[in-house]
């Protein structure tokens, strides 16, 4: 006892201390790690750069079409108003809705620009339309007839690339002129105006006046030929099915127009009309946003999770790869959660690293797209800030399980590979 209690006088024992790994070892670490194999890092974060990108780039974009739609709107939709005449459908004995001078009648309320009705014409099934006197001729086609009031074509801002389109003096004097869209004119074989060219309807000669390239309001006219409505209600009568108006508003009108219309029309019955206002622009424009951010934001998820088994799997190799290291690391006292620690730190620059260069990608493309579009390129700040986050976050769950691995292997059977 005696000789023990000197011994151990002599040469007192010391306690171990056990080793650190600072935040400055670990960062120099995990990018020596990075580094050692620069090309394999570089595949590894390209699918984070893609998923992050994506991201990015989808719901700049989104922002970006959701103001262009804004102003679209605003510019026209948010100025149009279509009434129908329903008076058939209230009143089975009720002739039209619309009155003679149901123009005149609109064009009275306040904010009202322009305002005509229109109606498909209903031709017998053999009836042909044909761009020369001769049936049977090349020029027979299947082309529906809509009679129109001047009114219609101002409110639907046609864009002319021949001729002219008619006005309200061919509207008075029932001419028997015709506008027709560029398609049909191509089907007709009808390249220009200045030869007077003419359709036949039911053998009826309709002399071409215009022929139209585009139209801001109600596209589906281009797909007809446009006859004044007091020339169709001189040959074919009354219309048979219902008609319809086009009203074009000054900016703000529309709704109170539509809540006007039907009285304005016919104060005895405003029941035989259906007016419809324009939809809610935030409404429009929340729906149109709500469904691209579901379609892509699912498209940029898939990206990121292909991203983070590329991150998981290369981090995994690097781990078999590197075991004789980590052994050695072991032996000379590194812990577990050192390894852990230094695995999870390249595994989350990867990811950050991905996640920087994918923002950067994103952002090039939304402003790429928004200059080629001539819109203005719309990338909210938060979204900037938090993709690199994404990143990390996706760096930083894949490196989970290989770290782990990497912590739990132990120094002696490492040695002996």
């Amino acid at each position: 006892m005696r000789l023990a209690f000197l011994r151990r006088r002599a040469f007192p024992q010391r306690a171990i201390r056990l080793s650190r790994l600072t935040w400055r070892d670990l960062i120099s670490e995990a990018a020596a790690g990075i580094l050692q194999r620069p090309m394999r890092s570089i595949l590894t974060s390209l699918g984070t750069v893609l998923g992050v990108g994506t991201f990015v780039a989808i719901l700049g974009l989104t922002a970006t079409a959701s103001s262009q739609i804004d102003g679209r709107f605003n510019a026209l939709s948010a100025t149009e108003v279509h009434i129908e005449d329903v008076a058939r459908e209230v009143n089975p004995f009720a002739g039209l809705g619309f009155p003679g001078d149901s123009e005149h009648r609109i064009t009275r309320l306040n904010g009202v620009q322009h305002a005509g009705v229109y109606w498909p014409i209903d031709l017998p099934e053999e009836t042909e339309v044909r761009s020369s006197p001769v049936s049977g001729g090349r020029g027979n086609v299947a082309i529906s007839v809509m009679a129109a009031s001047s009114g219609v074509l101002d409110a639907a801002v046609p864009e002319v690339a021949e001729g002219s389109t008619f006005n309200a003096w061919h509207d008075q004097e029932a001419q028997r002129v015709a506008v027709i869209g560029t398609g049909i004119a191509s089907r007709l074989g009808i390249t220009t105006v200045e030869t007077r060219p003419a359709v036949f309807i039911d053998d009826k000669p309709f002399t071409v006046i215009g022929i139209v390239e585009s139209v801001q309001r109600n596209p589906d006219l281009l797909m007809s030929i446009l006859i004044p409505r007091s020339t169709a209600e001189q040959i074919w009568g009354a219309p048979k099915s219902s008609a319809k108006m086009l009203v074009a508003t000054a900016p703000g009108a529309a709704t109170q127009v539509a809540t006007e219309a039907a009285v304005a029309l016919d104060p005895a019955h405003p029941e035989y009309f259906k007016a419809v206002p324009p939809p809610d622009p935030k409404a429009l424009r929340n729906g149109v946003s709500g469904d691209l951010d579901q379609l892509f934001l699912l498209l940029a998820a898939i990206c990121l999770f292909i991203g983070s088994i590329g991150i998981a799997n290369t981090t995994l190799v690097a781990v078999l790869e590197r075991t004789g290291e980590i052994g050695l690391r072991r032996a000379l006292g590194a812990r577990g959660r050192h390894i852990t620690g230094q695995f999870l730190a390249e595994s989350s620059a990867l990811g950050t690293l991905g996640g920087l260069v994918g923002t950067s990608l994103g952002t090039l493309t939304v402003v790429t797209v928004a200059v080629a579009r001539d819109w203005t390129p719309v990338v909210h700040p938060m979204t900037v800030t938090t993709a690199p986050a994404i990143g990390l976050l996706t760096g930083l769950l894949a490196g989970l399980y290989p770290a782990w691995r990497a912590s739990r292997i132990q120094p002696v059977e490492a040695l002996r590979r």
